[in-house]
């Protein structure tokens, strides 16, 4: 398996994971679907998105595959008034990462980072490695402690 430049981030942290890899379908990029593929419940895999506040500020948010962003509570958990997607071909310039291979972890600036606070109820959640077709398991406590992320319920 190929080792990302996020798996080898945590391994010079000293934080243990996991791995995991599927068959990648260009035709559907979703997390349920690679859930599916892994055989893994969709509530502890996580999709990292991007979000841009009315200040141009941008802000990382962890949820489970199947969920949607709430926008407001987005805006309210970062301090910001109003937050909203930022555009899908904007996300490699800002992140280095593709859709579908988006981690929180070493991204090329480090980002206001939110984990839905769901992830405190699993041992280890799953979350992109940084690659299509790869995931880390990680235990979240952890994750949030070397992206310097906080929990918060952000899901609708």
């Amino acid at each position: 398996m190929t080792i990302t430049n996020a798996m080898r981030l945590l391994k010079q942290a000293g934080i243990e994971f996991g791995t995991s890899s599927y068959e990648v379908d260009e035709n559907d990029l979703s997390g349920v679907h690679a859930a599916q593929m892994l055989g893994v419940d969709p509530d502890c895999m996580f999709k990292t998105l991007v979000t841009r506040s009315d200040k141009r500020n941008l802000y990382v948010f962890c949820i489970p595959v199947a969920q949607e962003l709430d926008l407001k509570k987005c805006a309210a958990a970062v301090g910001e008034k109003k937050v909203e997607m930022i555009h899908v071909k904007e996300l490699l310039g800002l992140t280095g990462y593709i859709r579908g291979g988006c981690s929180p972890v070493g991204m090329k600036k480090k980002y206001p980072t939110v984990i839905d606070e769901t992830a405190q109820l699993f041992d280890r959640i799953y979350v992109s490695a940084g690659q299509r077709g790869i995931q880390m398991i990680v235990d979240p406590m952890q994750l949030a402690e070397y992206t310097e992320a906080t929990f918060a319920d952000v899901m609708k």
